[in-house]
């Protein structure tokens, strides 16, 4: 079985973001950047289904060169092979283009995208990658079984849980659910080493234009101080919200 996971570099929720440019540019210095929760658990997806029925796991990102990092822990992760596509990915049509034109010379059986990625929550490469391969797109999928050419799978819907039966290939954009999260895997010093002497292939770009761009960024409004008030002073409570707060 090939699995090809598609991987973002996106920045630790921890950073403190900052921008450039009168706001128009996101400033990576001094940004600690890891693969996107998503597509952790989808990467640890792929390589459980490869220990299950055998294969390969090649991880896919659009990128220049400051994200190999996060693509060799991939591989310290335990993926056979990682791509990257030379590109500074910034829209989600060309992002998607450049993969989708990558594997329609390199067909995979399942292609594993994260949901979204949590920079810029767009959440729309894996429906577009899915609809230039003219494949099934089963998004906020948390559950994944394969027997044979089938597969059967759950995703998250308001409300509750819907059941999909679909054959090979498909696309997916998965999230949590689809492993544990004690089930994420931490690379080891084997894992390490091993993924120095892993290939890690570079194509250049289509040139393909993106159909969007950032214009201005702007953080959000930083919180106010809070006021407490004593939990038996019931009568400043309400003379604070009617008064001050004006909200009854």
């Amino acid at each position: 079985m090939n699995i090809v996971v598609c991987i973002s570099s996106v920045p630790d929720t921890t950073a403190k973001i900052n921008f450039t440019d009168n706001g128009s540019k996101f400033d990576a210095n001094g940004v600690q950047f890891v693969i996107n929760p998503y597509d952790e658990f989808g990467l640890t997806k792929a390589m459980m289904l490869k220990e299950a029925t055998g294969g390969k796991v090649t991880v896919i990102t659009v990128g220049d060169i400051t994200v190999e990092p996060v693509m060799r822990k991939s591989l310290a992760i335990g993926a056979d092979a990682a791509v990257r596509i030379n590109m500074n990915a910034t829209d989600s049509y060309s992002t998607a283009r450049e993969i989708a034109n990558y594997l329609i010379n390199n067909p995979a059986d399942i292609i594993i995208t994260g949901r979204e990625s949590i920079d810029y929550n767009g959440g729309a490469v894996g429906g577009m990658i899915a609809e230039m391969m003219n494949l099934p797109f089963v998004n906020a999928c948390n559950g994944l079984e394969i027997s044979g050419n089938t597969a059967k799978l759950t995703r998250e819907i308001d409300g509750g849980k819907e059941n999909i039966t679909s054959e090979l290939p498909f696309v997916i954009g998965g999230q949590k659910g689809l492993v544990l999260e004690s089930e994420l895997r931490i690379p080891n010093m084997r894992g390490i080493m091993q993924a120095r002497s892993k290939p890690l292939e570079v194509f250049e770009s289509s040139s393909i234009e993106g159909l969007t761009s950032s214009v201005n960024f702007e953080k959000p409004v930083e919180k106010e101080a809070c006021k407490l008030v004593d939990a038996d002073n019931v009568a400043e409570l309400v003379n604070l919200l009617q008064n001050e707060a004006k909200v009854i």
